[in-house]
C-alpha cells in the first residue's frame, strides 16, 4: 500500500490539481467576485511561472516527500499517533485536524517573524486576488515551509493516507480560498462554518495591517476562532477593499524578478 501511495502521489496531486484549477478558472470567468484592475496575463504568467520553479526546486533540493516521511514513521513506529492503537478513520481525522493546525500555526509565526513575513509577503504583494494568488508564494518559503510539514508529520506520525487526504485538500483549499467567485450569500454563510471560503480569506489580503493579521486558516475556519484571529468581513467592503502591500503597488513588482528579490529588499 505504502508503495502504491508513494509511487501514484504525483500523478493523484497533478490530475486533482489540473481538475480543480479548471474548474475554479470557469467559475471565475462566469461569475466574478470582483473586477481585476491589473493585467491577467502579466499576473498569471508571472504567478504560474514561479509556481513551476517552486515545484521543480523542491523537487529538486528535497526529493524526499511528507508522504514517504509518513510511510518511514508508520513502518518504524516513530510519532505521537503510532504509539497508540487507534481506528484507522479516528486515527485519520485526529491527524488531519493536528496538521491544519500545524499549518494555522505557521502561517501565524510567518506573519509576526521578520525573516519569515519577507517571504511571505511575497503573497501578500499580489495585487489582485483570484486562484493563482493562491499558488504564488516564494520559493524559499515553499521550500522552507515543506521542511516544517516534514518535520511536524514524523513527529505527529500519522496514517499514510491521512497525509495524502491533506496535501491535496491543502493545496485545492488555497486555490478555492483564493479563487474569484461569486459564492451566493446563504450558501456562504453556511460554507465558513466547516472550510474557509475565500469571502473570508480575501479579508486577510486587505492592504490594512489589521486586516491582514486575522483570517490565517486555509482549510478549516475554527482555529481563527479559538485563537481569537477571525475577522467576518472588511472595513471597506469586498467590492472596495484593497488588495495588497502598501510598500508594492508599483505593476513592476507583479513581474517574477521583483518577486525573487522582494524579501531582500528593504521594507518594512
Amino acid at each position: 500500500m505504502f508503495d502504491s501511495l508513494i509511487s501514484g502521489e504525483a500523478t493523484i496531486r497533478l490530475s486533482i490539481f489540473l481538475a480543480v484549477f479548471s474548474v475554479f478558472v470557469i467559475w471565475e470567468i462566469i461569475a466574478p467576485r470582483r473586477s481585476l484592475h491589473y493585467s491577467k496575463k502579466i499576473r498569471w504568467l508571472n504567478n504560474l511561472t514561479i509556481s513551476v520553479i517552486n515545484v521543480l526546486l523542491t523537487r529538486l533540493l528535497i526529493p524526499v516527500t511528507v508522504i514517504y516521511i509518513a510511510a518511514f514513521a508508520e513502518t518504524s513506529n516513530v510519532g505521537l499517533l503510532n504509539q497508540f492503537n487507534l481506528p484507522v478513520l479516528i486515527a485519520v481525522i485526529i491527524a488531519f485536524l493536528l496538521l491544519d493546525l500545524a499549518i494555522y500555526l505557521q502561517h501565524v509565526i510567518f506573519h509576526k517573524v521578520d525573516f519569515l513575513w519577507r517571504l511571505h509577503r511575497m503573497h501578500h504583494a499580489d495585487l489582485d486576488f483570484d486562484i493563482t494568488t493562491g499558488i504564488r508564494f516564494h520559493p524559499i518559503e515553499m521550500i522552507l515551509s515543506h521542511g516544517i510539514k516534514m518535520l511536524v508529520v514524523l513527529a505527529l506520525g500519522p496514517p499514510v493516507i491521512a497525509v495524502l487526504i491533506f496535501e491535496v485538500m491543502l493545496n485545492a483549499s488555497s486555490m478555492f480560498n483564493h479563487a474569484n467567485i461569486r459564492i451566493p450569500k446563504k450558501l456562504e454563510r453556511i460554507l465558513r462554518l466547516i472550510i474557509v471560503t475565500p469571502e473570508m480569506h480575501r479579508v486577510h489580503h486587505s492592504v490594512k495591517p489589521i486586516e491582514t493579521d486575522s483570517n490565517f486558516g486555509f482549510n478549516l475556519p475554527w482555529w481563527d476562532h479559538l485563537f481569537n484571529t477571525y475577522r467576518a468581513q472588511p472595513q471597506d467592503g469586498h467590492t472596495n477593499m484593497s488588495i495588497g502591500i502598501e510598500q508594492f503597488r508599483d505593476t513592476k513588482e507583479l513581474w517574477l524578478p521583483k518577486l525573487l528579490v522582494q524579501p531582500f529588499r528593504n521594507s518594512n
